[in-house]
Parts: structure tokens; sequence; C-alpha cells
């Protein structure tokens, strides 16, 4: 097959399962609500939460222009506009960007978000032209030696790309998940874990990038259970805690947070 063919058929995917995941959502009420604002205004280092870390790692983006790469319903461009970022949201999907559009009107944040459909491995974003490049689980679905020079070309000398993808290094998690694929019409038929080999060709065009590992399995274990409140914040402290430590549980690990540096 022909790459270019090869993409439309990808992108194609994409699209067909982001018109299940608009679906599922009621665009009725998508104000956000003081507490998950406070949340992610200003994480600390050491949150055991990998979002949290990924904002925390944002630092002050004041009057930054920032990328929201695959930016879905905008639930990350409105933070981030609370944030005071000058955001561009870009997503393939029409259906989602409706969504997206409509959650920063409800939010009063309309005039500092702007939206546009296009292609993550074509993006329509000027070279050079943004301060701050932010993708939640959004790497996973893309061609990454494409979607790499296409960050690293829309970044300004010096800007910062963030990114939390998940993650399966695993041998026996690998096999596991061939014997066990998912279904979902929510769940495209490219999107796949990533590697820890796989994040570092996608960083190689770059200055530098450092990663953390999140979520051994009795975390994953808890979300899959729906444990919330004290127990659950208890078992990611442990998370934390256990890949500090000097034992190789990193392996093990199902989410990671990537900051890259042009």
């Amino acid at each position: 097959m022909q790459t270019g063919q090869a993409h439309r058929e990808w992108e194609q995917a994409e699209i067909l399962r982001s018109r299940v995941e608009s679906a599922q959502l009621r665009p009725t009420n998508l104000r956000q609500s003081a507490g998950l604002v406070a949340r992610y205004a200003n994480p600390p280092r050491d949150t055991p939460y990998p979002l949290e870390y990924a904002y925390h790692l944002l630092g002050d983006v004041r009057g930054k222009r920032v990328l929201d790469f695959g930016c879905g319903t905008g639930s990350n461009s409105a933070l981030l506009a609370r944030r005071g970022a000058r955001v561009v949201g870009v997503d393939i999907s029409a259906d989602l960007l409706r969504i997206a559009r409509e959650r920063v009107r409800q939010n009063e944040l309309s005039g500092a978000a702007a939206f546009v459909a296009g292609s993550a491995h074509d993006l329509p974003v000027r070279d050079n032209s943004c301060e701050v490049v932010f993708g939640i689980a959004i790497l996973h679905h893309l061609d990454l030696d494409l979607v790499s020079r296409e960050v690293f070309r829309v970044l300004e000398p010096g800007g910062r790309a963030i990114f939390q993808e998940p993650v399966r290094n695993s041998r026996l998690f690998t096999a596991a998940r061939r014997l066990f694929p998912a279904r979902r019409e929510d769940v495209s038929p490219f999107e796949r874990p990533l590697t820890d080999a796989e994040l570092a060709r996608f960083a190689a065009p770059f200055r530098s990038h450092a990663v953390r590992s999140f979520s051994l399995p009795h975390v994953r274990l808890a979300e899959r259970l729906g444990m919330r409140g004290r127990r659950k914040d208890l078992l990611y402290r442990l998370d934390a805690a256990l890949l500090r430590s000097p034992l190789p549980l990193r392996v093990y690990s199902a989410i990671a947070v990537v900051e890259l540096i042009k």
C-alpha cells in the first residue's frame, strides 16, 4: 500500500472512531467545575497523577501560543485557555471540534481558543509558530515518524512539546493484548500502546527529552474496579513511590509523560 493511501485509510478510521466518541457525549452542559479547574491550575512536580504532571510541566503559559494537538472535545483547550494561553486546537474530526467550540463557549473562553480541522500528519500550522505543543493520548493513534517532523516543524526554537501517552514495554502484557484485542467501536484499528524505543525515535530530532513513567498494574486494576476517594489516592501514591525506587518496575508502567525541547 502506498504511503499516501495508507495515511488516508488511517485518518478515515480515526474520523469514524471519533464519530462514535462524539455520539456518546451530551454537549448540553460542558462547563468545567471549580474543582477541575483548580486541580490543573498549578499541580506540584511530585504529583502521582500523569495528567497533573503534564500540566505541571507547562509552567507559565500566559500569552504563549499553545497548540492543543489532537484536541478532541476541547477539555484541555479550555483548561489551557484558563491558564492564559493563546490556544489553537487541531483535530481531524469535525464532530469533536463542534463539541470543542461549544465547550469553550459555555466556559466563556471563546476569544482565547480557536479550532482548526486538519491532519496531525500535515498540520495546518505555520513553521516555528508555536511555543508549546500539548498532546494528551494522541501519538499512539499516529504515524510517529511523520508526526515527529510535524511537531518539530511547528515549534519555535527552544519551544517545548509535552505528551501523555499509553505505553507497553512488557512482553507479557504485549502478548496478552494480542490475545485479547480491543474491539470497541471507539477504538480504531491503528491505535496501540507505544514502546520506549518508539518514543526515543520520536524524540530523536529534538535537543533534549525527558520521560516520567506512571501507572503500574495495581493502578490500572483500581481504575477498572471504579475505586475512588482516599483509597485510590493511596494507590496512586504507592505507584509513584514504587517507580522512584531502585526496583526495575518501569517496564510494567502503562503511561508515560514526555517533555521535548526543540
